[in-house]
């Protein structure tokens, strides 16, 4: 019951961060100056093209599925190995994202001050952690 409960609150998180990229994708502005690194004279960091933004909100779509396949609560024609592979792949994604790259994003970030790096700090790092955590817990729970 507890990981049917942790799995469908992933899928819920992974389906709702999926569509914001593609709202972003076609043109949305609502939290896109917070959602990208940006250097301390708040010049973007990155600007990653719209295929870019596509593969991320396909992927945490396909995240998002992959817990709700989880649950059991429909037949799938899903590989068991997809399932279980993809059950530690994802939830490590996360962690390392948590950890960071040392200098825009995480835990252990250098540039600290800009909008960026407070909205990392504040939301994307403990949701990242949470994530990171909560697929550990299901994974363990399979066993």
């Amino acid at each position: 019951m507890i990981q049917t409960i942790l799995s469908i609150s992933l899928f819920a998180i992974f389906t709702t961060i999926g569509f914001i990229h593609f709202y972003w994708l076609f043109g949305g502005k609502w939290g896109i100056n917070n959602a990208l690194p940006t250097e301390e004279n708040g010049e973007k960091a990155m600007k990653p093209p719209k295929i870019a933004t596509a593969i991320v909100a396909l992927g945490l779509i396909s995240f998002g599925l992959l817990y709700l396949v989880k649950t059991g609560i429909f037949n799938n024609q899903v590989p068991n190995w997809i399932i279980t592979y993809g059950g530690w792949i994802i939830p490590t994604i996360f962690i390392l994202r948590t950890i960071g790259d040392f200098k825009y994003v995480g835990l252990f970030k250098k540039i600290k001050h800009t909008d960026f790096a407070k909205a990392d700090t504040k939301l994307f790092v403990p949701l990242c952690l949470s994530i990171g955590i909560i697929g550990i817990i299901i994974q363990l729970m399979n066993k």
